[in-house]
């Protein structure tokens, strides 16, 4: 089994509900997602992210998809990657504490929840002196099959939630960039690729939430964050060239950091379930920091490994 092979088979493993069909449909993905950057001459990557959750304590976006976000763009900007971090208004707040981390600056654009607004965006991006090549959705809300993202449980979130998948597709437009979507459960953007029955079958109210948006490389993982963990380890396993970069702050100081960040300035919640709010509190996915930095430092090993071998 190859590095990339290997880093896609750690960042995949069940946590609690059984994803192992959707894992198994996006084989190969995290690969080529991987590839589609590191082959690219002069890369720009987008980064979306922002999970907000009204029914919370208090109502804020929920910690899965910020810490990926952060270790993505962290390392791309050490390794001399523009980086333009893409959210909305309700994710505003704990989106940019995280980008205030970062080792390095990066672009942040922020959007209302409003169709013209992601339109107006898109326009913006494609005019743009340098254009972005690749887009990342990190544990993002996708249009479910009524054309409205849902929560797991069914309930409509359109009033709290950009269509940022405009972005990905659009009656009449199609994306310049290529595009690529991480998420753990099957309602995430991009993950809309994967077989229609798989999604319907093995989520919660499936026919109704499972992403429609499609990528053209779809990541699936225990958590997402580890999705983006895994794109991250698997680029610097083809680019051993950029490896020292791309790795430098891939560690559990940066990961603490980050949601420290997120969750006492942003105000990032953890644990919200139906019959219990989210909280303000160190989790991620129900799972302590420990697990998250075992899963990044694992990563981090598979691909300096690769590279020492070569």
């Amino acid at each position: 089994m190859n590095a990339v092979d290997e880093i896609e088979k750690v960042v995949g493993r069940t946590v609690r509900r059984d994803i192992g069909r959707l894992v198994e449909a996006a084989e190969g993905d995290l690969g080529r997602a991987a590839r589609s950057i590191a082959e690219h001459p002069a890369p720009h990557v987008g980064v979306i992210c922002g999970f907000f959750v009204r029914h919370a304590e208090p109502p804020s976006p929920e910690t899965d998809g910020l810490n990926g976000m952060g270790q993505l763009a962290a390392g791309l900007r050490e390794a001399g990657v523009p980086v333009t971090v893409i959210t909305d208004a309700p994710c505003a707040k704990a989106v940019w504490a995280v980008t205030k981390v970062l080792p390095h600056p990066v672009d942040l654009e922020v959007v209302a929840v409003d169709d013209a607004a992601v339109r107006g965006l898109r326009d913006r991006l494609e005019r743009a002196g340098h254009p972005l090549t690749h887009l990342v959705a990190i544990e993002r809300c996708s249009l479910g099959s009524d054309g409205r993202p849902h929560r797991e449980h069914g309930w409509d979130i359109s009033g709290d939630t950009a269509a940022l998948d405009l972005l990905y597709e659009d009656e009449g437009w199609t994306a310049p960039w290529t595009t690529i979507g991480i998420g753990d459960g099957g309602n995430e953007i991009g993950l809309g690729k994967l077989p229609r029955r798989i999604l319907e079958e093995d989520i919660p109210n499936g026919p109704l939430v499972a992403a429609t948006t499609v990528a053209e490389h779809a990541i699936v993982a225990g958590v997402a964050n580890w999705g983006a963990y895994g794109l991250l380890g698997a680029l610097a396993a083809l680019r051993p060239d950029l490896a020292p970069q791309l790795l430098k702050h891939f560690t559990a100081r940066t990961e603490h950091a980050i949601l420290d960040a997120a969750v006492h300035i942003g105000q990032a919640i953890d644990d919200s379930r139906v019959d219990r709010p989210g909280q303000l509190q160190m989790t991620i996915d129900r799972l302590p920091l420990e697990e998250h930095v075992g899963i990044i430092e694992a990563v981090h090993r598979i691909a300096s490994t690769a590279i020492a071998a070569r």
